[in-house]
């Protein structure tokens, strides 16, 4: 059977609870909103796999991991996109380093069911009213945080719950005799 994973990076702990106590700050202006409880994260893919295939495709990031070098990802900017979802983005240097460890999965994991996504950025919330848009961005106007980006984290889907949790983390390994791989899965 199978099962929805997403690809993520997923900051360490002291950011992901500013990003909560920001998610909880905004439910007590506009009350309860789409990814209130999820955890802060920057989305890479999302995906379909079986038991069989999930073992395969985790041993591909595995190997990707092996070569990736960690990087300081500045958040330093609030946005909005005409989906209503109220966003931080990265600064313009750890947009275009995001984009490349985003773009080398997106190429080397060939899976068929694969969502990418193309835009780093990390949600505080989805699916906003343009009034609380507007809320939004009055009770946030400034944001200054950053972290060491080192692995990449798979969460699978919980469908009783409506959320994902992690799997499995991959270490960022800076092994520069690793080459990229790059095949098919099925």
């Amino acid at each position: 059977m199978e099962k929805l994973y997403s690809l993520v990076i997923q900051p360490p702990e002291p950011i992901l609870a500013s990003i909560m106590s920001m998610k909880e700050q905004l439910a007590a202006e506009v009350g309860w909103f789409n990814s209130k409880n999820s955890v802060g994260h920057i989305t890479i893919c999302e995906f379909k796999a079986t038991g069989t295939s999930i073992e395969v495709i985790k041993n591909q990031i595995s190997k990707l991991c092996d070569a990736l070098s960690p990087i300081v990802v500045y958040l330093n900017e609030f946005s909005t996109f005409s989906n209503g979802a109220f966003v931080i983005n990265p600064d313009s240097n750890s947009k275009k380093r995001v984009k490349e460890i985003m773009k080398l999965f997106h190429k080397s994991l060939l899976i068929p069911s694969m969502k990418k996504s193309d835009n780093p950025h990390l949600s505080i919330a989805r699916k906003l009213s343009p009034q609380n848009l507007i809320k939004a961005n009055h009770l946030f106007t400034t944001i200054n945080l950053n972290f060491v980006c080192d692995n990449v984290v798979l969460r699978l889907f919980d469908e009783d719950k409506k959320q994902f949790f992690v799997t499995d983390t991959f270490e960022f390994k800076s092994n520069k005799q690793s080459e990229a791989i790059q095949g098919e899965l099925f």
